[in-house]
């Protein structure tokens, strides 16, 4: 058995509203703010990841402590560059 990639858009919008409890507007809302990238089909259909999920709890978290929507895409922005330069670094460190 292979591990799903979590990269991998697999849910359409509703399933994955759905799933973090939103509603679809707000998905939508959340990618036209520049929060959320989720995949496209050749037909333009949204397809969203498990990755896209946390990111949506991410968000909703971060709205919660009462950010803004700028301040979101700030915060995120950062542990998306924290994230990168730790798997950077573990991978030099690699014999």
């Amino acid at each position: 058995m292979t591990a799903t990639d979590p990269a991998r858009g697999v849910y359409g919008i509703s399933v994955a509203a759905d799933l973090v409890g939103m509603g679809s507007q707000q998905l939508r809302w959340y990618e036209t703010q520049g929060l959320l990238t989720p995949d496209r089909t050749p037909g333009g259909t949204r397809r969203y990841s498990d990755d896209d999920l946390v990111r949506l709890r991410r968000i909703d978290a971060l709205l919660d402590a009462g950010l803004n929507t700028a301040g979101i895409a700030m915060v995120m922005d950062l542990q998306d560059e924290v994230d990168d330069l730790r798997e950077e670094l573990t991978r030099a460190q690699r014999p």
